[in-house]
């Protein structure tokens, strides 16, 4: 008995030590892990710099509370016109704000919606010029739910921006800060609007700055391509860029129909940009929007509040974008730039030495990759104002001071402009009609190069009472073709013995041969 005593206390000794050996191993083992791993993260720190989040780049709600006062919501009313349904569709009823049922004869007063941003404190409104173009009616909703009827103050198709104002004081507003300090990565908040929703906060990054998308309305910038101080050419491969001025801020914060005219602003609620443009095959948000940079936007606000247009410098130049493919055209290596294609004679590029060939690489220092680069920092100046252009000439490089010059065809366009303002509405009044020139389609349709459009017959005027309908296609005055308001003046005046005659088509296509006098 007492040796199977001894045989058990030896077994449960002999545990025990082994155990507590274990133990210790275990221990010594798992320190020298921990020591391991202490010299790895030392090695590894002294070696990498692991990069932080910066400071306030996720407060999104204090951004976001600040700003939401002051973006209002824009409703716009159109009174509906006799429209051929093959006309063109304008690009922007692709993307924010497209009046619904534009395309439809004789239906009620269409009616739209955007948004804006509040400015200045007595009402000034910044937005997009597709958001207000050719409004019967403009009316702003503030996040408190009072409603203003708003009058437009400016228009800029170049850059799709537009000022407007309301009746109003001490109304918040977005401070603006300063685009040109935005970065890539950085995140912004897109604020607006949307699908006829309350006032909406999306958030996202930005994704890539100086985006040329093509989305102003081509019709006008050609119409807009006289008299420019710079143009791009017209580039086999490419669409035809005249004053069209896109240097849009890219950001994939969700954006939608309605966005348009809305703020984009850094997290420390600055408005660095004003929506304008979504990239998407369906017109709703697929990914990407795009922002008018709040640099420009405020050039062109501080012009319109005083000349009520862009006073913009001209620096007197055409140019190509260069690629590979057409530096190899054009026989030179260079393939980042622009090349010079023309100097307009005695404007401020000749002036300043630039010839026909030269490569123009960096304006005020900053290197030009895309044509965007040159326009959107021009844009942004005033006619006297001095820009450095280096260009590269004979494979050398050279600076030259360019003193922008005034764009004398404002003016004139802008005294022409009222001059046709109020042919109009001598000839509105006279025969109680509006007019706009026929669309092509129109023309097509009836197989004829001339004509009018009657958009408007006043009640008791001289077209309703010889029933002369709304929507009729007038091609010819008094013996003569007729494109435009001028052209229906002129005609007038040619009338025998106070009577007026008159060819065109119906709404509905039938050949009209009309002949009345000039008065009731």
């Amino acid at each position: 008995m007492k040796k199977i005593g001894m045989t058990v206390f030896a077994a449960l000794l002999g545990g025990v030590m082994a155990l507590g050996g274990y133990k210790l191993l275990e221990t010594k083992q798992h320190a020298t892990i921990i020591a391991a791993e202490e010299a790895q993260k030392a090695h590894f720190a002294s070696n990498v710099k692991i990069p932080t989040a910066p400071v306030g780049s996720v407060a999104f709600a204090a951004a976001a509370s600040n700003v939401t006062p002051a973006v209002v919501h824009i409703k716009t009313t159109y009174e509906q016109k006799a429209r051929s349904n093959d006309d063109q569709t304008d690009i922007f009823e692709q993307f924010f704000g497209v009046p619904q049922g534009r395309m439809q004869e004789q239906a009620q007063p269409a009616q739209a919606s955007g948004s804006g941003v509040i400015i200045k404190e007595d009402g000034y409104i910044v937005t997009n010029n597709h958001v207000i173009e050719n409004a019967d009616k403009i009316e702003v909703v503030l996040p408190d739910k009072r409603m203003f009827e708003a009058k437009i103050i400016g228009r800029d198709p170049n850059t799709d921006l537009a000022l407007i104002k309301i009746d109003a004081k001490g109304l918040p507003t977005v401070p603006v800060g300063n685009s040109d300090a935005v970065q890539i990565g950085e995140w912004v908040l897109a604020v607006g609007y949307p699908l006829s929703l309350e006032s909406t906060v999306t958030a996202g990054i930005v994704s890539a700055k100086g985006r040329s998308i093509g989305i102003i309305d081509q019709k006008e910038r050609e119409k807009m391509q006289q008299g420019f101080g710079f143009q791009q050419q017209q580039n086999p491969n490419k669409q035809l860029v005249t004053n069209a001025i896109e240097s849009f801020i890219q950001t994939d914060a969700v954006i939608n129909m309605g966005n348009s005219g809305g703020a984009l602003v850094n997290t420390n609620g600055e408005l660095v940009g004003i929506n304008s443009a979504l990239a998407s095959p369906s017109g709703y948000y697929a990914g990407y929007g795009f922002a008018v940079p709040s640099n420009l936007v405020k050039k062109i606000v501080e012009d319109f509040v005083a000349y009520g247009r862009v006073n913009r410098g001209l620096v007197g130049l055409t140019f190509n974008e260069l690629n590979p493919d057409n530096a190899k055209e054009l026989g030179i290596t260079d393939v980042n730039g622009l090349y010079v294609n023309e100097v307009v004679a005695n404007g401020a590029a000749q002036k300043a030495g630039i010839r026909k060939g030269d490569i123009l690489t960096k304006i005020n220092g900053n290197v030009i990759n895309e044509s965007s680069d040159l326009q959107e920092r021009v844009y942004r100046l005033h006619p006297g104002d001095k820009v450095t252009l280096t260009y590269k000439r004979d494979g050398k490089l050279h600076d030259a001071t360019v003193t922008l010059m005034a764009d004398k065809s404002a003016d004139k366009s802008s005294a022409a402009k009222k001059e046709a303002s109020r042919s109009a509405t001598m000839i509105y009044n006279d025969l109680g009609a509006g007019f706009v020139p026929a669309p092509e389609a129109q023309k097509k349709r009836f197989h004829v190069s001339s004509g009018v459009l009657v958009t408007k017959v006043n009640t008791d005027g001289l077209f309703d009472y010889y029933s002369v309908p709304e929507g009729m296609l007038i091609t010819q005055i008094n013996g003569q073709a007729v494109n435009n308001v001028d052209d229906v003046e002129s005609a007038l005046g040619k009338g025998d013995h106070g009577m007026i005659r008159m060819k065109g088509y119906s709404p509905d296509g039938e050949l009209m041969e009309m002949r009345f006098p000039s008065g009731k």
